[in-house]
């Protein structure tokens, strides 16, 4: 018989998302100013600092109660997907685990400091990639998953 829920899996793949990137954030902010940075890898990757009162690069400053609403939706519309729509689908229960995390570990943020903190500062193929956090890496990840089961779902229906 095969599972439909793969809770384990899929509650760790979330703790260990917010754990990693609440610790992350927590190094940041108190060893580092905002604004400073050192790079890791030259012409790639710089750890800097920086806080972000909106949503991604910065749009939305300020709007924090709007944030507070949205962020509360989508993690009871995630809980939702997965206990309805995500049933015997493994690939598809640790992208909303990755989305849900990332969406959580933001809010985090945006209630005890009332501003996200960024870290990593990425050079891609030339272009100063806005920066960016564990959170907002999940979140990502998650998405393009859902997007590739889409993907194989839908092929499979033809």
């Amino acid at each position: 018989m095969k599972r439909q829920y793969y809770i384990g899996i899929t509650l760790f793949v979330t703790l260990f998302i917010i754990i990693a990137d609440q610790i992350t954030k927590l190094i940041i902010a108190s060893s580092m100013k905002v604004g400073d940075s050192f790079e890791v890898i030259p012409q790639f990757l710089n750890i800097t600092s920086h806080r972000n009162d909106g949503a991604a690069w910065g749009m939305l400053s300020g709007k924090m109660g709007l944030f507070y609403i949205i962020t509360i939706i989508v993690l009871i519309v995630l809980v939702y997907f997965y206990v309805k729509e995500a049933k015997n689908n493994l690939f598809m229960q640790i992208a909303i685990s990755l989305i849900f995390a990332g969406a959580l570990g933001n809010f985090i943020d945006r209630v005890i400091h009332g501003k996200v903190v960024d870290f990593i500062d990425t050079y891609i193929f030339g272009y100063d990639f806005p920066i960016f956090n564990i959170a907002d890496a999940s979140l990502t990840i998650g998405v393009i998953l859902i997007i590739i089961a889409l993907f194989k779902d839908s092929s499979k229906e033809k």
